[in-house]
């Protein structure tokens, strides 16, 4: 059998199971040559195999980065698709990879930052990954630390306490106040107590940082 073969949609399969089962077998088995077909066919007619295919790939990533390493041009390429399922699962794939090919996806990052603005929230929940593991480092913190504090400043309520959560790992003596402005700002136009809670403790963390 191919590797298409083994796809849910292959198998007459409504759910995801094939293709995550998939996914561990080519993970357990390091199968380098398996993770190409799904990639080849990004591009097939068959717009449920294009789904199978780039779900199994962010699966992979999710266990195994260095398999789809590779492939982040192809993701990349799949910014510009029509197809929003394409859209959100190669920016899935590219956060599960950003910190073993940071040079690579800091060149996608234009794309990402356009895509992030139009996209599905999942799509916003991963460019907000992007940016955090490419601020971590040194060459890319004084880029990415104000994209990211943009899209604290922009996101739904929804969002905004995971994503401050996230810019934890980025804070410094130079950019502490900044988030703490952000965050004061944006705490009472939340809704939810759970919501305010989960700032308010990270304002907590970032004064005892000041202290």
């Amino acid at each position: 059998m191919t590797t298409l073969d083994k796809l849910a949609s292959a198998l007459n399969r409504r759910d995801e199971v094939p293709n995550q089962e998939l996914a561990k077998d080519i993970v357990r088995t390091n199968d380098k040559r398996a993770v190409k077909e799904p990639v080849e066919n990004l591009a097939h007619k068959d717009k449920n195999i294009q789904s199978d295919c780039i779900k199994v790939l962010y699966e992979i990533g999710e266990r195994e980065p260095a398999l789809i390493v590779p492939y982040y041009r192809e993701f990349g390429k799949l910014l510009d698709s029509k197809n929003n399922r394409l859209v959100w699962g190669a920016m899935t794939a590219l956060d599960s990879i950003t910190s073993q090919a940071p040079k690579g996806v800091h060149g996608l990052l234009p794309r990402v930052l356009d895509v992030a603005d139009s996209g599905s929230v999942i799509t916003r929940d991963h460019t907000v990954g992007i940016l955090v593991k490419l601020g971590t480092l040194k060459q890319y913190a004084d880029e990415c630390m104000p994209l990211v504090v943009e899209q604290l400043l922009t996101c739904p309520n929804n969002q905004f306490p995971m994503y401050a959560e996230m810019s934890l790992a980025l804070v410094n003596d130079k950019n502490k106040a900044a988030l703490q402005k952000v965050m004061t700002r944006r705490l009472d136009g939340l809704q939810k107590e759970s919501q305010k809670k989960r700032v308010a403790k990270i304002l907590k963390r970032l004064s005892a940082k000041n202290a």
